[in-house]
């Protein structure tokens, strides 16, 4: 798909991996719908990076919210031919702690947001997709969904998230061949240690230590380089079905 001619939803596209991934889609002359609940700052973002980008309030665990949110964007862009899935939430919580067994309404809630909302958009975004005008290529749409190394290498207190990554990784496959008869593309990235939000409150020492995990480079992964990649699946029409670790080689230890 040509970069230009990108009209993607990205949801969590207020911060993070998301925002990177909005003002790479724009910076390369693409169109972009900010997907995120955090409405103050979705809508500062799309005021400055302006008429090619749009902010809808969104709960991925919402029918009615992606509905109303797809409906939006193909009335004022003319249709969405990529999704980038960045929502997410952690949980940091054993299975048998201090205070007793793992909650299960915090596990539950990991899978709701992480698993199941990146299921949900999958299925209401692609039913629009399958009407989209192919390209050259016979395209009609690209999923890009973001899982993590946890889903390989989860460390302890991790339960929840893992197996809400793994979740997306074991239904990328099964997705990419149903949706390929209509020329749609699905694609996850298992992102490393990135500079998010959930490391904003370390402390600089406790960041390069982090950082200092990855064989190379030695520091925290940059937003930027996992809007790259989305624009580089996107652009290429061979990557389907496929995970593609985004970590400098890092392995993660139990604890």
């Amino acid at each position: 798909m040509n970069v230009k001619e990108i009209i993607a939803v990205v949801t969590g596209g207020a911060s993070g991996l998301g925002e990177a991934t909005v003002r790479k889609v724009i910076r390369n002359g693409g169109k972009a719908v900010i997907a995120d609940r955090d409405t103050e700052k979705g809508e500062k973002l799309a005021e400055e990076l302006g008429s090619q980008t749009l902010f809808a309030e969104v709960d991925v665990t919402s029918e009615e919210d992606i509905n109303a949110m797809l409906d939006t964007a193909i009335e004022h862009f003319g249709q969405v031919n990529t999704v980038v899935n960045c929502a997410g939430i952690v949980v940091g919580e054993k299975v048998i702690g201090r205070e007793g067994p793992h909650r299960l309404s915090s596990f539950s809630k990991v899978v709701e947001v992480n698993l199941i909302g990146t299921f949900n958009m999958i299925r209401l975004a692609a039913e629009r997709m399958k009407h989209n005008e192919p390209n050259e290529e016979g395209e009609r749409g690209v999923f890009v969904n973001t899982a993590s190394i946890a889903a390989f290498d989860g460390q302890i207190g991790q339960a929840a998230y893992s197996a809400s990554k793994s979740g997306v990784i074991g239904m990328t496959l099964p997705i990419s061949r149903e949706l390929a008869r209509y020329g749609i593309r699905v694609m996850t990235i298992a992102p490393g240690l990135f500079e998010t939000p959930m490391f904003s409150q370390l402390p600089d020492n406790a960041r390069e230590a982090l950082g200092d995990m990855t064989p190379f480079p030695k520091r925290l992964g940059k937003p930027y380089e996992y809007a790259k990649l989305v624009l580089s699946i996107t652009e290429n029409p061979m990557l389907n079905g496929e995970v593609i670790r985004l970590d400098g080689a890092i392995r993660m230890q139990p604890k």
